[in-house]
């Protein structure tokens, strides 16, 4: 009889917490750009319950009745509480100031805590895009400590992290961790590939990173993370122009309908008659995006983005013309034109609490035309000089698996995968006939049926790595890692060995083992410290081995890297602070020398020693200003390099200014809520302009602001582009001829307007 009262009395109160058990569905989100977020932590305050989120930031939970609330946490964000009285909830998180725990990806192709990884990474948030507005990339990425992106115009650029001023293939761009161009193609201006519009953040690693992303990879890997769709209807337009002629508008649109979510994003710029003449452009991006959520845990993601660019190319200005501040090119033809399109599709399997894996194949398929500035060359004869019409082209087909597992030992993390990449490419050249008037103004060409160069290259490149994360003590995170990379250069010349470009057919291995080591330690309240030692290689491009010579004789360029640093959070946790020290040896360096009459080639140098500090300060000591300060002490020089009989040991190397920085302050008023506005200051220190280290350029200081103002749904903003007007170049270069300057925008003022939908029916 007891038996049976007991289990009466068992089934009632099961079925009285069945009866109050409250379930409770939702979707968690970014509060800025919509996107649902994966990972995040669901908590019962009550019952000390709790679940997570899925692949498409949705979740599930039990609880005993509708008042209790949900404490909601995400690494990166601000914690939450929120009522549970809706059986659906849709939540929204904002992204916290000290961005110390922010998750990154870039590391190790997979999210992590920013301060479980020992190297110097940085991360450009969605907030900082959205305040800064950049028009081109620089306006955004020289906002990062030991980042000093080149303008050259139109969108063109070069790049200065961890290395001088260069145009050689020393850094790596990625797109969701997918190298935009191919190894072995490498283009100094490849960032005009970007679609501005996707963009939601940027990851910068600085140091080679090539035990992870192979070869290229040796100052820095920047690795631009796509919008994805938004969890609810989302759509953005903004259309901004300047005083100087240029336009641009940019529009996003990305919804989720059940299981499948969409994105749609562009936009289109025009530049036309600015204060430099010879200097319009246009450039149309577009990108469409799927995200197929097959089930709780498997999800198949599509993107496909297309570029159609051109620009004139007004070249540098000499120094009667820069100084003076008369703007008139000396070239009225030369141009660019990029035509590129790519695709990916990738499927990311969780298979269990342990272990997750992703696959993606990919296609590239890019054109570069020119009719370059660079390649024109004076004769004898005061009115004629030579030039050329080229065209770089390439496709690609590649594929890219990783596998990560868990243990319980010591929290162990090993991640492996392999890369595979078939390139078939090619390089075609026309000499042409150039007239010059008296003035010295390039006016007209004749194109030839004189070819200079016309080549094929099928390239294969086959790598594998592994990476291993281990805590054997607590607060102590050792990793370690290696690939391995085989390239195969197969090269077919459809010109005799008399040509200009006259190699014979032939085939090229390059080969290398990357390891990197290191560690982090952490002594609590955001504080800790790190180190690695990594090797970085850089093989020859195609265009090095093969464009212009008879012989291929360039090496592959290695870098072997000392690191060091450190972060912390300030007690009342109103900003953080970091910073990285480093030491990197090159061997065999390729480097860029301009002969004396204006061809430029790319030379090994035998031995080079990089080293500096680079720091980054953020604080916000009230709750309407925020100051931040990013800034770089380097020093760049040559060990061993001897060019045409001349010695430059212990030289500095060319381009390398000591000190790069750039610091801002930000106010937020308090009487008038969705308003910022912001004063920067960026300064580049002089640095000598050519390898015997004669002349130097002084650098520049310039200064910018800006204004933001959202309403509802609208908003508006202005900048203004070096304000105090200042005469400076981007880049300053001596040659022994000549010395050039690419001048950096006057004073421009950028005014803009947008609108913002979504559905506002969340917490």
């Amino acid at each position: 009889m007891k038996r049976i009262t007991a289990m009466a009395v068992g089934f009632l109160l099961c079925s009285r917490l069945a009866y109050c058990q409250y379930h409770v569905r939702g979707i968690i989100m970014d509060a800025q750009s919509h996107e649902p977020l994966t990972g995040v932590i669901v908590m019962d305050v009550h019952n000390k319950t709790g679940t997570a989120t899925q692949m498409n930031g949705t979740f599930s939970i039990n609880l005993f009745n509708k008042e209790d609330s949900l404490l909601v946490s995400y690494t990166g964000y601000l914690k939450k509480i929120v009522r549970a009285d809706n059986h659906h909830l849709v939540i929204s998180l904002q992204p916290s100031l000290t961005a110390l725990n922010e998750l990154v990806v870039t590391a190790s192709r997979t999210a992590q805590k920013r301060t479980d990884v020992p190297v110097a990474i940085s991360v450009i948030s969605p907030t900082m895009i959205r305040q800064t507005k950049p028009v081109t990339l620089d306006q955004v990425l020289n906002k990062v400590s030991g980042v000093y992106m080149v303008d050259l115009g139109n969108e063109q650029h070069t790049m200065d992290i961890r290395q001088p001023i260069g145009f050689g293939s020393n850094y790596l761009y990625l797109e969701d961790g997918i190298p935009i161009r191919t190894v072995g193609d490498f283009n100094h201006n490849a960032l005009i590939e970007i679609n501005q519009a996707d963009v939601d953040r940027i990851e910068v690693v600085k140091g080679p990173s090539s035990s992870l992303y192979g070869s290229d990879a040796v100052g820095g890997a920047v690795n631009f993370i796509s919008k994805k769709p938004a969890a609810i209807p989302d759509v953005e337009w903004t259309m901004e122009g300047s005083n100087w002629g240029y336009r641009r508008t940019d529009f996003t649109a990305s919804n989720t309908f059940n299981k499948t979510g969409v994105l749609l994003s562009g936009y289109y710029a025009d530049q036309q008659g600015g204060y430099m003449t010879h200097d319009n452009f246009h450039k149309l991006a577009l990108t469409a995006g799927i995200d197929q959520q097959l089930s709780e845990k498997a999800k198949l993601t599509g993107e496909a983005t297309w570029i159609n660019y051109y620009t004139d190319m007004p070249g540098g200005l000499d120094s009667a013309h820069f100084f003076s501040k008369n703007y008139k090119t000396f070239y009225t033809f030369t141009n660019r034109t990029v035509h590129a399109w790519r695709a990916r599709v990738t499927w990311d399997q969780k298979w269990s609490e342990h272990q997750q894996s992703f696959l993606t194949f990919y296609y590239r398929n890019n054109a570069i035309g020119q009719n370059p500035f660079y390649r024109i060359k004076t004769t004898s004869d005061p009115l004629k000089a030579n030039g050329e019409i080229n065209n770089d082209f390439f496709q690609s087909y590649g594929i890219l698996g990783q596998y990560d597992r868990k243990f319980q030992l010591w929290d162990t993390r090993l991640i492996a995968g392999i890369q595979a990449e078939a390139t078939p490419a090619g390089y075609v050249a026309n000499y042409i006939s150039v007239d010059r008037n008296a003035a010295g103004f390039f006016t007209n060409y004749t194109k030839t049926d004189s070819l200079l160069t016309d080549y094929h290259v099928n390239l294969l490149n086959g790598a594998a790595y592994i990476r291993l994360q281990t805590s054997p003590m607590e607060n102590l995170r050792i990793i370690a890692g290696v690939r391995y990379d085989q390239l195969d250069y197969n090269f077919r010349n459809h010109l005799p060995a008399s040509a200009f470009t006259g190699a014979p057919d032939g085939k090229n291995d390059f080969s290398q083992i990357t390891p990197k080591i290191g560690f982090t330690y952490d002594f609590g309240n955001d504080r800790g410290i790190y180190a690695n030692y990594s090797i970085g290689f850089a093989p020859p491009d195609m265009s090095d081995l093969y464009n212009g010579v008879k012989i291929p004789f360039l090496q592959p360029a290695r870098f072997f890297n000392y690191e060091a640093g450190g972060w912390l959070s300030f007690s009342d946790h109103k900003g953080y602070a970091d910073v990285s020290l480093y030491r990197m040896n090159g061997r065999n360096e390729i480097v860029s020398v301009r002969l004396a009459d204006g061809y430029e080639i790319n030379q090994n140098a035998g031995k080079t020693l990089h080293y500096g500090v680079e720091y980054e300060v953020r604080y916000k000591p009230f709750s309407q200003w925020q100051f931040r300060l990013s800034g770089t002490n380097v020093e760049h020089r040559f060990v061993e390099y001897i060019q045409n009989g001349k010695n430059y040991n212990s030289n500095e190397m060319n381009d390398a200014p000591h000190w790069i920085m750039n610091t801002e302050a930000t106010y937020y008023p308090g009487f008038l809520k969705g308003f910022d506005a912001s004063l920067e200051w960026e300064h580049i220190s002089s640095y000598y302009m050519d390898q015997a280290n004669t002349q130097k350029y002084p650098g520049y200081d310039v200064f910018n602001a800006r204004i933001n103002y959202t309403w509802k749904k609208f908003e508006c903003w202005a900048k203004l582009i070096n304000v105090l007007n200042t005469n400076y170049a981007t880049l300053a270069q001596k040659t022994a001829y000549n010395v050039t300057y690419n001048p950096g925008l006057l004073r421009t003022l950028y005014i803009g307007i947008g609108y913002h939908f979504s559905n506002d029916t969340k917490k």
